[in-house]
């Protein structure tokens, strides 16, 4: 299994922390040149970290309002599945949202991303004196202990 992102977004819809591990495989398609030979070149350019973040909060809101509005106000977002990736989400009770990118053969995540928040997240970002409790302006999770135990976790637990 191969992770590629990782982002954790607050309640006020910033993203607090975000990892990338691999690049995304990017979307492909035949460009014809002048000389009339087709080259495969990449249809989008890399995005910044900052977009990027904000495209993957636009996605899981959207979608996670479209399963609402069709299953009703028990149904949850878990997961999705493109053909070049898949995201899995876990939002918690006091609506902080976890993100993870990997590939299209992944199981559910729903269960690693809740552990992720109850032994990383909270031991080390919400028991921390010095940690602020909201995040204004996107000032995102400063916590070595925290980086180092999603990086630990994801490459032991994960990464085969």
């Amino acid at each position: 299994m191969v992770v590629y992102s990782f982002y954790v977004f607050d309640r006020h819809a910033e993203c607090i922390y975000k990892k990338r591990w691999a690049p995304r495989p990017g979307s492909s398609s035949k460009v014809p040149q002048a000389n009339g030979v087709s080259d495969v070149q990449s249809q989008f350019k890399a995005l910044s970290a900052e977009d990027d973040a904000k495209l993957v909060f636009g996605t899981i809101f959207s979608l996670r309002n479209m399963v609402r509005k069709l299953g009703g106000p028990d149904d949850n977002f878990i997961s999705y599945r493109t053909g070049h990736y898949k995201l899995h989400y876990y939002e918690t009770p006091t609506s902080l949202k976890f993100v993870m990118v990997t590939d299209t053969k992944t199981n559910n995540l729903r269960i690693v991303l809740h552990q992720i928040y109850v032994s990383l997240y909270v031991e080390y970002v919400v028991k921390n004196p010095l940690s602020p409790v909201e995040h204004p302006g996107g000032v995102g999770v400063n916590c070595e202990l925290f980086e180092l135990g999603v990086e630990q976790f994801v490459t032991a637990s994960l990464q085969n």
